[in-house]
């Protein structure tokens, strides 16, 4: 019986043109982000970019905001007003402001928000209430502040039919207390926001920890210090953020209540620069403060995010990138 033997030879597989399929995926991509991120993206640099560099353009110059650019003084401006007590001043207003915002703003937003969090009768009505200053235009807020606390106004009767009259003061023309009254305003206006932040953030609390907790004996207090404020802390560093940058570029609360007066006693880089700028026509001198502005607050926020976000920021790449 004969036996075939069969040899099979290799295979011969022939390499045919690579898909094309990924490159126009790739294409298809970058169309994307064009068509949806491109007007975004040309309006933030209309707007922001632009402005910034001609600001920085126009800060070398000795301009009066007429005719043509031709006194260049180098920087002359930014010598000049860095070395101006009341611009000095301007900025340590600010910064108080920023403090006293982390410090007073903060806690009493968070326990707000805490008693809000709990159930109780008429609990929308208030949430409600403590959001309508948020919501009401700077200009409306800061003439009815006006109105209210001029000499013999609204405030002044009060005090004086509960007895207090002798309490009345020139609130936002005494020098020793104008900042203060400035800062009680503007902690009215803004610290709805805060409360509605951390009422968000309250919502993202697993309800089993508290309830654990409870059953363990902890009171109300230790749960709030122990469980609650840790886990709304992400939140708790955007509002920080939001409030820093907010007390840095403020502007138009004050420069409708007092003008950064008396006598500079409530100024704040914005109204110095807005004061030199536009009222005495030193456009190249008041955009040289308005470039040191920019330049302070994007320091305060690359330094902010670097180390008290920077977790959050963290977390939320990973969390991405899984």
């Amino acid at each position: 019986m004969a036996v075939t033997t069969i040899e099979a030879g290799p295979a011969e597989i022939s390499a045919g043109p690579a898909p094309a399929a990924p490159r126009r995926a790739s294409w298809r991509k970058w169309i994307e982000i064009t068509v949806f991120a491109g007007p975004a993206l040309l309006v933030y640099l209309t707007f922001v970019f632009v402005p910034v560099g001609l600001a920085a353009y126009y800060s070398v110059f000795n301009w009066n905001g007429y005719g043509p650019l031709e006194d260049f003084i180098g920087f002359d401006n930014y010598a000049r007003a860095l070395t101006d007590s009341v611009f000095l001043n301007s900025i340590v207003h600010n910064l108080i402001i920023m403090v006293a915002s982390l410090l007073v703003q903060g806690p009493l937003a968070i326990g707000i928000a805490l008693l809000l969090n709990r159930p109780m009768r008429g609990r929308t009505f208030l949430r409600l209430a403590i959001f309508v200053p948020y919501v009401l235009s700077e200009v409306i807020a800061a003439l009815a502040w006006r109105l209210i606390l001029q000499p013999d106004g609204a405030f002044d009767s009060m005090l004086e039919s509960l007895g207090l009259g002798s309490a009345a003061q020139l609130w936002l023309a005494d020098t020793s207390i104008a900042m203060w009254t400035l800062f009680a305003i503007l902690s009215w206006k803004y610290i709805g926001l805060a409360i509605v932040l951390f009422l968000a953030g309250l919502q993202g609390v697993p309800p089993e920890l508290t309830e654990a907790a409870q059953i363990d004996g902890a009171t109300w207090w230790q749960i709030q210090r122990h469980i609650t404020i840790p886990l709304l802390g992400p939140t708790i560093r955007i509002w920080a953020f939001l409030s820093i940058i907010g007390s840095l570029q403020l502007f138009d609360m004050v420069w409708i209540l007092t003008g950064g007066g008396p006598a500079n006693a409530t100024s704040t880089m914005a109204t110095y620069m807005m004061q030199f700028g536009f009222q005495r026509s030193q456009l190249g001198y008041g955009s040289a403060v308005a470039v040191i502005l920019f330049f302070i607050s994007l320091a305060i926020a690359l330094v902010y995010q670097r180390t008290v976000m920077r977790r959050d920021l963290e977390g939320a790449v990973t969390t991405g990138a899984s």
